[in-house]
């Protein structure tokens, strides 16, 4: 899974951090977005899937990737 961010358009919410904190954060000065982790462990992805639902901005954008022996 490759995650992407469009912080240009995040509203500062928080659900994606509240949701999956190891992957999201928001920065300190404007409350947006920070993306700790393009590509989430896959133990992260069910949470990652949830965090992009939930998003009022619709900032997150999920692409899955092959299998892999690394994934």
């Amino acid at each position: 899974m490759d995650v992407r961010i469009d912080r240009d358009r995040c509203l500062g919410a928080g659900m994606c951090a509240l949701t999956a904190p190891r992957v999201f954060d928001q920065d300190d000065d404007e409350g947006l977005v920070v993306l700790l982790d393009a590509r989430p462990p896959r133990e992260q992805r069910a949470a990652v899937r949830v965090a992009a639902g939930v998003c009022p901005g619709s900032v997150i954008t999920l692409t899955e990737r092959g299998p892999s022996p690394a994934s």
